[in-house]
């Protein structure tokens, strides 16, 4: 079900976005309404789904963790059961930080960070190719990231 949002609305999802740390009343300030109305607002929101949560957001490198990577999966058997079971697995190791299945050749492409290039190989070798119903992973290294946006791109949709 898709909710009505109006303009306060997406003013509200796109400074929440962007910071996600600032008060209410900064919030509001913001939006430009007062800061009851707007808390209000922001629980509806949340009560509904459209804001799952909030994080604060690491910077990997400093915390020891060089190597991004993607692994680029496909399966065997793209079953229901068979899915499920590498959903499970998929979730059970830290390394990948996240997991999309996909159409086309690749079932499955993940987003690994890992200490070094070793780290990443042994969990390539040791852990996915050894996973049952893994057919084929191909991997791919990243050499800086260039973009990093918030998931929605809702400042679109302010106008």
């Amino acid at each position: 079900m898709k909710v009505r949002l109006d303009s306060i609305d997406w003013h509200i999802l796109k400074e929440l976005q962007d910071d996600g740390r600032m008060t209410n009343v900064e919030l509001a300030r913001r939006v430009g309404i007062s800061a009851p109305p707007c808390l209000r607002r922001v629980r509806a929101l949340e009560e509904v789904g459209l804001i799952r949560g909030y994080r604060t957001l690491l910077d990997e490198k400093q915390l020891g963790y060089d190597v991004t990577a993607f692994a680029m999966v496909g399966l065997h058997s793209q079953t229901e059961a068979d899915l499920l079971a590498f959903e499970k697995k998929v979730n059970e190791w830290s390394i990948v930080r996240e997991s999309h299945i996909l159409s086309g050749e690749v079932d499955f492409l993940l987003k690994c960070v890992a200490p070094d290039l070793q780290a990443f190989q042994t969990f390539i070798i040791s852990e996915l190719t050894a996973t049952q119903n893994v057919d084929s992973v191909r991997t791919a290294l990243t050499i800086r990231r260039n973009k990093d946006e918030p998931i929605v791109p809702v400042e679109q949709m302010l106008g």
